[in-house]
C-alpha cells in the first residue's frame, strides 16, 4: 500500500541518531566530556556535547595562541614615521 499524503514518517528527514549503526561507539572518548563517542556525533557522544563545543568556538573560548612578531611592530612604526 503506498504511503498517504499525510504520512509524516515517509517525509521525515533522518537525524544522525536515526541512521543505521549511528549509536555504535567509535572507540575514542568524547571531545567534550570524555564519555565514549558515537558515530552519529563523532567526535562527540551526543548532540548536547557537540553544541557545547560549538558554543565554545562561537564565544571565543577556543583560540589559537599567537606569539607577537617583533618584525611586524617595527614595520608598522617605520611606515607611520615615513607616511605621517
Amino acid at each position: 500500500m503506498p504511503a498517504s499524503a499525510n504520512d509524516n514518517s515517509a517525509k521525515r528527514a533522518m537525524k544522525p541518531a536515526d541512521m543505521p549503526d549511528a549509536n555504535e561507539p567509535t572507540g575514542r572518548p568524547c571531545a567534550t566530556c570524555g564519555k565514549p563517542a558515537i558515530k552519529a556525533y563523532h567526535p562527540f557522544c551526543s548532540k548536547r556535547c557537540a553544541d557545547v563545543d560549538l558554543g565554545r568556538w562561537l564565544t571565543g573560548s577556543y583560540a589559537v595562541p599567537v606569539a607577537p612578531n617583533p618584525d611586524e611592530d617595527s614595520d608598522e612604526d617605520e611606515t607611520r614615521a615615513d607616511g605621517e
